[in-house]
């Protein structure tokens, strides 16, 4: 197969320091500022492209050496944690901008989907917007006329068509973003996680589609998602950012279980320093083993699971809680549990909370833990998604022979009785 795009010696970095504020009155204020040994109160630009970590250079580097190559018709998911490099990756290939060093060869027209609104004019009508992405791509009007009556079924928005885009919800927005992008004639179709703002039917609808362009009309799909059924789904090929550089590309399942897995052999005990201490909480350790064992990171299916968390919090204990997702190997959310359920309450001042999963509960398998600490039951403080990776191993039965890894995600051990009348 012919190739498509051909990513060689891919680099992107980043200067921060001093942007004009744009007015010299605000430049008066931040000097004012200094000069008092105040923060500079247009200082926004954090310093490193690890999230987690404060940096101490003026350059991040976004991607580094990414070397990669898609063949004409294939689908390929880009995969990674926030901050890994994915949507500059998306941005360069689109041609929306250039890289620091490293070269791209594309074979094709692009139309992308990298966030709401890119691509559109808001004081334009949907209709209007449809031919303006089809110029650019650089269709004829009666091309675009072709298509229009597809689009705009696809994106359900005919009522609206009239009426200027920058009165259409989010969701809406999306819905004709992405038909745009799907219907109009490109080779290349490259879609970021923007699908995340539809309604799960319309999600569907959408992956359906990209598996059409894909395998019936030989396009070719870069699709980011952190969504890894969906990956898994449509993509035969992915690959796996991770701090700017390219930890891994091979098979869909493979790199999903890459990317799921990462450090596994640490990651069921990891602590957080300094990293995560503000002026609500200080989040200080999350850890997993074995029921009465030091941490394990291969669990039997017949023991006990143990969750510690050790946390700090500094003021209104009663407005805060933590809470946990638990994932299977394809990324799917299993279960959602938290300590409010059970009616224990955090305090003031240090917090050592244990849950624990009875014997027997989980199948075999891979799973993988999200954590939350939400305020106010609705406002997220701080999430982090595969905090804590564990497998489930088979166990010796205590009674009977030995039956396999049977269906089903959970495997409880139930009470039973044996009535005699």
């Amino acid at each position: 197969m012919p190739v498509a795009i051909k990513v060689e010696n891919l680099s992107k970095a980043y200067r921060l320091g001093v942007i004009g504020t744009g007015t010299l009155g605000n430049d008066l204020k931040r000097w004012y500022a200094r000069t008092r040994g105040k923060e500079d109160p247009f200082l926004k630009i954090g310093e490193t492209n690890d999230r987690t970590t404060k940096g101490t250079g003026d350059v991040v580097w976004s991607l580094r050496d990414i070397n990669f190559e898609i063949e004409q018709g294939d689908a390929v998911g880009i995969i990674g944690k926030n901050g890994a490099g994915k949507s500059t990756l998306l941005k360069i290939l689109s041609r929306v901008t250039g890289p620091t060093t490293g070269k791209i060869t594309g074979n094709g027209r692009v139309a992308s989907l990298l966030e709401v609104g890119t691509g559109f004019h808001p004081e334009l009508t949907g209709k209007d917007n449809i031919y303006l992405n089809g110029t650019i791509l650089g269709m004829r009007k009666k091309e675009i006329k072709r298509k229009f009556d597809e689009i705009v079924d696809f994106a359900g928005v005919e009522r609206y068509i009239d009426t200027p885009v920058k009165r259409y919800s989010s969701g809406m927005y999306v819905r004709l973003a992405f038909a745009v992008a799907a219907y109009l004639e490109s080779e290349i179709l490259i879609v970021d996680e923007v699908l995340a703002v539809g309604d799960a039917e319309f999600q569907k609808k959408c992956l359906g589609k990209m598996n059409e362009v894909s395998k019936s009309e030989g396009r070719t799909i870069l699709f980011v998602s952190h969504n890894m059924a969906a990956i898994k789904t449509l993509c035969r090929y992915s690959i796996v950012l991770e701090y700017g550089k390219l930890k891994y590309k091979g098979s869909a399942a493979n790199a999903v279980s890459a990317y799921l897995k990462g450090d596994a052999e640490s990651m069921n005990c990891k602590f957080f320093g300094e990293t995560h201490n503000n002026e609500i909480f200080k989040l200080e350790e999350i850890s997993l083993n074995a029921t009465g064992k030091t941490a394990d990171t291969v669990l039997d299916e017949y023991h006990g699971i143990e969750i510690n968390i050790k946390i700090h919090i500094k003021n209104q204990p009663e407005r805060i809680h933590v809470t946990f997702v638990l994932n299977n190997e394809h990324g799917e959310p299993i279960f959602t549990f938290s300590h409010v359920s059970a009616q224990v309450f955090l305090k003031k001042g240090f917090n050592h909370l244990k849950c624990l999963l009875p014997e027997g509960f989980l199948n075999v398998g891979s799973y993988y833990l999200s954590f939350y600490i939400i305020k106010d039951s609705k406002e997220t403080l701080f999430v982090e998604k595969d905090i804590i990776a564990f497998d489930v191993q088979e166990g010796q039965r205590k009674i009977g022979g030995w039956m396999g890894r049977e269906p089903g995600i959970i495997k409880p051990i139930f009470k039973w009785q044996t009535l005699t009348t």
